[in-house]
This record gives structure tokens, C-alpha cells and sequence, in this order.
């Protein structure tokens, strides 16, 4: 959370039954866990939330975070990262986000501002659908969980990656903390 968000009170979270922060951010996630439970059938045990991923380039760490994790027979399927505004320019680093989160690539990504979503092969980095209705249902990924690859990313593939989500995400969310955004 930026040092610019308003703190309207506090808030349950839908998926842990925790007290947080009531942001007008964290409202939107609040909406996106729901409609993965209600509208895309996941269970709240196949949700995990606040996934912190620690990355390191040239000596230097930051932490982004994933909003959403699916899991489906302990194997993580989907992620989702959400941000306000414009989607398109958030692409690469929740693709970026897939292939570092675990030992193999998380076979989808979801970029998300809540009122769009563009849901990604993580493999290829393809768009495979636009709007929150293109993102996979739980009906959906246990049709397709055999045929899923969970293809291991190379260490030069994921220093690449790593580079990316450090510019992408870390390195803005740092510039938007400590200046541009904080007022």
C-alpha cells in the first residue's frame, strides 16, 4: 500500500477473516476474492492472499506481492495481481510474477483492476481472454489439471524475469511510495 492510500476504517478480509486496513484499494480486492469464490467456484482453501515474492537484482531486494494465488491439488495454477488503473502496462510484470513464484511456472496469470482482467498463458505470454469472465473457473482448470505443464524456468530465463518484475513492479512501487504518489 502506498504512503497516498486513505485509511477509511478496517475491514474483513473474505478469504483469511482477517482485520485489515480498509483502503479503497483493498475494496477492490475485497470484490475480486468474492468473485472468484461466488462467480468462478473457488474455494476460499484454494485461495491464498498477500503472497510475498522476494526478488533480487544486483545486490539489491525488493518484495512484490501477489494478490491472489489458486491452488489446485497443492499445485499453484493462477495468479492474480491487481492494480487501479490501466491493465496493459501491468502485463509483463504479473507474466514476470508467474514464472518466479514457485520452482516451475504457474501455467496463468491474471492482470486485474477489478472492472477488467486480461488472463494470460504464463508459457507463452498470450492473452487467452479480456474481462473477468475470461478468467478460468475452478470447473475450468480441473478439466484441464492433467494436461497443465509445470515447466521449471531456467536460472538465466529467471534472472531475466527477476530484472523485470524488479523495474516493473518493485522499482515503481519504491518511486510511487517515496515521491510521485505520496502526498
Amino acid at each position: 500500500m502506498g504512503k497516498g492510500q486513505v485509511i477509511l476504517g478496517e475491514t474483513v478480509d473474505f478469504i483469511t477473516g482477517q482485520t485489515l486496513p480498509d483502503t479503497l484499494d483493498e475494496r477492490i480486492r475485497q470484490q475480486i476474492a468474492r468473485f472468484l469464490v461466488e462467480e468462478k467456484g473457488y474455494a476460499k482453501q484454494d485461495i491464498e492472499t498477500r503472497i510475498p515474492l522476494s526478488v533480487t537484482v544486483d545486490n539489491s531486494t525488493g518484495t512484490a506481492v501477489v494478490d491472489f494465488r489458486i491452488r489446485i491439488q497443492k499445485k499453484s495454477v493462477m495468479i492474480l495481481m491487481f492494480g487501479p488503473g490501466s491493465i496493459v502496462t501491468r502485463q509483463r510484470a504479473a507474466l514476470a510474477a508467474a514464472r518466479l513464484l514457485e520452482d516451475y511456472a504457474v501455467p496463468y496469470a491474471v492482470i486485474t483492476n477489478g472492472k477488467d482482467a486480461q488472463f494470460m498463458d504464463t508459457a507463452s505470454g498470450k492473452s487467452l481472454g479480456e474481462g473477468l469472465n475470461a478468467i478460468i473457473s475452478k470447473k475450468n482448470i480441473l478439466e484441464e489439471f492433467g494436461r497443465l505443464a509445470f515447466e521449471e524456468i531456467p536460472q538465466n530465463r529467471r534472472e531475466k524475469e527477476a530484472r523485470i518484475l524488479f523495474a516493473l513492479d518493485i522499482l515503481s512501487r519504491r518511486e510511487c511510495n517515496e515521491c510521485a504518489c505520496a502526498t
